[in-house]
């Protein structure tokens, strides 16, 4: 193996510190907005006309915690089509309930929802912090605030191995209602813990109490990220599924600026909501994609069965997170397709198209790799295993795109510090961009 190189570092510490400043999908977007419009990029509203030219760089939120960015090229999209990198913004955790503070013996505890899947042992004893946004009142409208407690907040203790002996030969459980709760304070007399907890939520935001309406707040490791490994090859953070991916999207698009030789439309889209099936309003299954590619073609003045012809030409790329080889765990994976951290950027084929990827897109995105003289792996799950899936075959069957199913190898995929491996980032933002600036594709 390779040492890790000063590129391969400086863009690992950079996905790291984007993760810490992106405790949630609303700071993710943030995160993403602030580096967009850095690079040049405006806003657009969905509920304004569009006017877009050739060399326009634009981004449009959908209840700020899915976004798409776009570049228009000099040609059009009817012929040249659009090149999309789709990727999601949730990490799986917990989530406060509306009524969540209450007492329990002398403690006041914050009731939780589980969100997604995650691993919940991993959550126990970590120092972990509240994250998202708070909806106020201001005047007769609502004002969005964004949240990230300054401080580890709660705590998920576990009962001691006195109290719990089989917590090593039969594994850490939690009842999902009533073991979850976290520990927020000490019970005070002379305060309610719902009158407590949104007294710190106003403090938090330099508003009064009662302009409090509601919140959607997650919980997450509040650990920074770091490092590790004899050469440290390996790094660990919280929600490197999928932020690790978003961050690539996000950089791949803006290093393609400078030397893009495509003419058609260059179109990230990173959505909430995929940890929990992707049916929402902003999520990947809903109309955010479909409408923000069919508003660029009216812009630019493309309609009817141009459009169509826009899709028929456009290859979609779903980013995210793919699962390592475990030494320790050898036994989950098929062994005719090991996926190492450090082996390059892995493509997900499953026959049965949990993963998007057919023949075709797999052999472009490897082509890219090649290109870049970065290496690829491909993994398939175990046939004993249930497969899961990702945003491609969602995005794939709604606008009738090719897709390929790619990322990043992992380990502790849903825990609440996940690894990854140092130079796979940098080889991940390499392809992304290439694919943005390539004047054609095999498939074209």
């Amino acid at each position: 193996m390779m040492a890790v190189s000063d590129a391969e570092r400086r863009s690992a510490e950079d996905l790291l510190r984007f993760i810490d400043a992106s405790p949630s999908p609303w700071h993710a977007v943030t995160s993403c907005r602030e580096r967009l419009e850095q690079g040049g990029f405006s806003p657009l509203s969905e509920r304004d006309r569009w006017a877009l030219k050739a060399g326009d760089r634009r981004y449009v939120t959908r209840d700020d915690s899915s976004i798409i960015a776009f570049r228009v090229g000099g040609g059009s999209p009817a012929e040249a089509g659009f090149r999309i990198v789709g990727a999601h913004t949730d990490s799986p955790g917990f989530r406060v309930k509306p009524a969540a503070p209450h007492p329990r013996g002398s403690s006041t505890s914050l009731g939780v929802e589980v969100y997604g899947g995650p691993i919940l042992a991993t959550f126990a004893d970590r120092d972990l912090l509240l994250a998202g946004r708070v909806m106020a009142r201001d005047g007769d409208g609502l004002r969005p605030h964004l949240l990230r407690s300054p401080r580890p907040l709660v705590r998920l203790p576990n009962p001691a191995i006195h109290l719990n002996r089989g917590v090593n030969s039969e594994g850490l459980k939690f009842d999902l209602q009533e073991e979850l709760p976290l520990v927020l304070g000490t019970l005070r007399d002379e305060l309610p813990p719902d009158q407590q907890f949104r007294q710190w939520l106003a403090e938090q935001l330099e508003l009064d109490a009662e302009r409090i309406a509601s919140w959607e707040l997650a919980v997450t490791d509040g650990q920074p990220g770091a490092f590790f490994g004899l050469e440290e090859e390996f790094l660990a953070d919280s929600q490197l599924d999928n932020l690790g991916s978003c961050h690539a999207a996000v950089e791949g698009l803006l290093q393609a600026e400078s030397e893009s030789a495509f003419d058609g439309v260059s179109v990230i889209a990173l959505f909430d909501h995929e940890e929990i099936g992707s049916r929402s309003f902003k999520g990947a299954d809903s109309s955010f994609l479909a409408d923000t590619l069919l508003r660029i073609g009216e812009a630019l003045g493309i309609a009817g069965t141009d459009h169509q012809r826009a899709l028929a030409a456009s290859l979609i790329l779903s980013a995210d997170m793919a699962h390592a080889h475990h030494p320790n765990f050898a036994r989950f994976h098929d062994a005719q397709h090991q996926v190492d951290l450090n082996g390059g950027p892995v493509v997900k084929v499953n026959a049965n198209q949990r993963y998007a990827t057919d023949g075709g897109a797999a052999a472009t995105f490897q082509l890219l790799c090649e290109e870049t003289n970065v290496c690829w792996q491909t993994y398939v799950h175990r046939n004993d295993l249930p497969c899961g899936s990702t945003i491609g075959p969602i995005t794939a069957a709604g606008l009738g795109i090719r897709c390929a199913d790619v990322g990043n190898a992992m380990w502790s995929m849903h825990s609440a510090r996940e690894s990854a491996g140092t130079r796979d980032h940098w080889s991940m933002i390499r392809v992304l961009s290439h694919f943005f600036r390539r004047s054609t594709l095999p498939l074209d």
